[in-house]
C-alpha cells in the first residue's frame, strides 16, 4: 500500500428539509386545520480516528464527499427523515487543517476520536408551527437551512515518541531493525528509506515509539533530495536521536548541516532534546572513535554517544536515555491534561 500522509478534500453537509404546508381532511372534521410536519436535518460530515489505518491513500482517488440532503416534511404532521451521514475515517495523528493550510481545525490523536467538520442543515418548521387565534389556516412553511462546505486539508503527523534523524546512510534504518521488530529496507545507498517507517521498542515492562524519517540533506528545506515534509512526523516525539556516520570524512560538516535543516523547518523541532550518536563505530578503531567523538562534543556541546547498530554496541544506554525521556515528556502531558 502506497504511503500517503498530504490529502485536500472538499466536504459538504446535507441541507435541511423543506417544511411542509398542508392541512388535515377528514371525514367528519369540519375545522381540520393545518398539519404540515417539519423537515429533517442534513447529514453531518464526521472525521473518525481508526487505528487500523497508516496512510490517507483513500483520498487519493476521490477529494470530493456530500452528505445526504434532509427529507422534506409531510402532511399529518410527519416530519422527514434525517439525511445519512459522511463518516470519513483517518489514520490516528491526522490533523485537519483549514483551506490555508495553516489554521488547525481538530487534531484526531486517540483511537475512536470523532469530530463534525460540517454541521447539516437545520430542517424547515412546517406550517402547523405558525397556526394562531388570527392566522388560522397558514400557508408558510420555512425552507431548510443549507448545509456547510468547505476545503480542508489532511495532515497525518505519526504519533511516535522518539525520532531518527541525520543524513542519509547515517544508519537509521538499521539501528531502527536493532532496537525494534520493524523490518525496514537497509541498503548501502542514500536514500533506501522514501517513507517514514514505525518500530516498538521493548525496555523491560516500558516501550515506546521510534519513527525512522528518510534522510536529509544540505537544503532540505529548499525541496533538495526528498525536501523537508518527512519532519512533520517527527514534530510530535519526545526525543530525536540524531545519528551522525562515523565514517564520514567532515563530521562536524554533517552535523551541523542537520541542525540547519531541522532550524529552517521551525515547529520548535530544533528546541527538542537530542542524543547525539556517533554511528557505524564497528568500522573505526578506538583511537578514531575518541577523536571524532571528542570533535564532534565540541561542535554540540553535549554528550555523544558511540554506537554501531551492526553490533548492538552503546545501543542500551542510548535506549535507555530516550526512554527517560519519553516517559518525562508523558508524565508532562498528563499533568497538563
Amino acid at each position: 500500500m502506497r504511503f500517503l500522509d498530504s490529502a485536500k478534500i472538499w466536504v459538504k453537509s446535507g441541507d435541511g428539509g423543506d417544511g411542509a404546508v398542508s392541512f388535515r381532511r377528514e371525514k367528519f372534521i369540519e375545522f381540520g386545520g393545518p398539519d404540515g410536519g417539519d423537515g429533517g436535518r442534513g447529514g453531518h460530515v464526521i472525521v473518525v480516528a481508526d487505528p487500523d489505518l497508516n496512510t490517507l491513500i483513500d483520498y487519493r482517488y476521490k477529494q470530493h464527499f456530500r452528505a445526504e440532503r434532509g427529507q422534506n416534511g409531510m402532511g399529518r404532521q410527519r416530519t422527514g427523515r434525517d439525511g445519512k451521514d459522511v463518516v470519513l475515517r483517518v489514520p490516528v495523528g491526522t490533523q485537519i487543517l483549514a483551506d490555508d493550510h495553516r489554521t488547525l481545525l481538530f487534531d484526531l490523536c486517540e483511537p475512536g476520536q470523532k469530530v463534525v467538520v460540517c454541521r447539516g442543515g437545520r430542517g424547515g418548521r412546517g406550517n402547523v408551527h405558525f397556526k394562531s387565534s388570527t392566522n388560522r389556516a397558514p400557508r408558510r412553511a420555512e425552507p431548510g437551512e443549507p448545509g456547510e462546505e468547505r476545503w480542508i486539508w489532511l495532515e497525518l503527523k505519526l504519533l511516535a515518541d522518539a525520532g531518527l534523524v541525520g543524513l542519509p546512510n547515517a544508519g537509521k534504518s538499521t539501528f531502527l531493525a536493532a532496537v525494534s521488530r520493524a523490518r525496514p529496507k537497509i541498503a548501502d545507498y542514500p536514500f533506501t528509506t522514501l517513507e517514514p517507517k514505525l518500530g516498538t521498542v521493548q525496555i523491560g515492562d516500558e516501550s515506546f515509539v521510534l519513527a525512522d524519517i528518510p534522510g536529509l540533506i544540505e537544503g532540505a528545506s529548499e525541496g533538495k533530495g526528498l525536501g523537508d515534509r518527512f519532519l512533520g512526523h517527527v514534530e510530535r516525539c519526545a526525543v530525536l536521536i540524531h545519528l551522525v556516520d562515523g565514517t564520514r570524512r567532515e563530521i562536524v560538516r554533517a552535523y551541523r548541516t542537520i541542525r540547519r535543516e531541522l532550524e529552517a523547518y521551525g515547529h520548535d523541532l530544533a528546541k527538542k532534546p537530542e542524543i547525539l550518536c556517533l554511528s557505524k563505530c564497528d568500522a573505526l578503531d578506538p583511537a578514531t572513535v575518541a577523536r571524532k567523538r571528542r570533535a564532534l562534543a565540541e561542535a554540540s556541546g553535549g554528550e555523544v554517544w558511540p554506537i554501531s547498530a551492526a553490533t548492538g554496541r552503546g545501543l542500551e544506554p542510548v535506549l535507555e536515555r530516550a526512554l527517560a525521556l519519553v516517559r518525562a515528556a508523558r508524565a508532562e502531558r498528563r499533568a497538563a491534561a
